[in-house]
């Protein structure tokens, strides 16, 4: 199966929901594209745009009616469950670690005890590879709400700085990283 099937299959054709999840990821995969060819990462193009295009499958799950998502979980999950889709679904755990770990600049223990977030703790929210740092920085340039378009770096350091002054430093790694 591949990654458009995955998509087809949970998000029908001719839905809102389908049109905000494709500008988003298609978005976070042209630039998570760009910045490889621009630092020439080791990485297969292709599989820079799968796991992009499927690092937030599971928000049809959640419940975030702003963004067309009618579902019975926190939007927090997203991450997870979207893991757990892609497992099932029998696609590369590559894809299932960037969908895990691209929230926020990723999530610590500490992260989940001080934030209260309801995630199961027996999992890593920190990217780790260089793919799954790439999609997570990509990632935070695009909203799936408003006009949808490219967010300037400030814009971005102020929103992960509203998370934590750890996001905000890991978001740095990464822009460090990847400008």
């Amino acid at each position: 199966m591949n990654y458009q099937d995955i998509i087809d299959k949970y998000y029908p054709a001719g839905s809102p929901l389908r049109d905000i999840y494709m500008r988003h990821c298609r978005s976070v995969a042209d630039l998570a594209l760009e910045i490889a060819a621009d630092k020439h990462l080791d990485l297969d193009p292709k599989e820079i745009e799968e796991a992009a295009m499927l690092h937030d499958i599971g928000v049809f799950l959640t419940d975030a009616p702003g963004i067309e998502c009618h579902g019975d979980e926190p939007y927090i999950l997203h991450g997870v469950l979207g893991a757990d889709l892609l497992r099932k679904e029998g696609m590369p755990e590559r894809d299932a670690s960037v969908a895990e770990r691209h929230t926020g600049a990723g999530i610590t223990p500490e992260d989940i005890r001080d934030q209260h977030l309801p995630l199961p703790t027996d999992r890593d929210y920190l990217p780790a590879t260089q793919l799954e740092r790439l999609v997570c920085y990509a990632d935070k340039f695009y909203s799936k709400s408003g006009d949808m378009k490219r967010k300037p770096m400030e814009k971005v350091e102020r929103s992960m700085a509203r998370i934590s002054e750890a996001t905000l430093a890991r978001f740095i790694e990464l822009r460090k990283e990847f400008e």
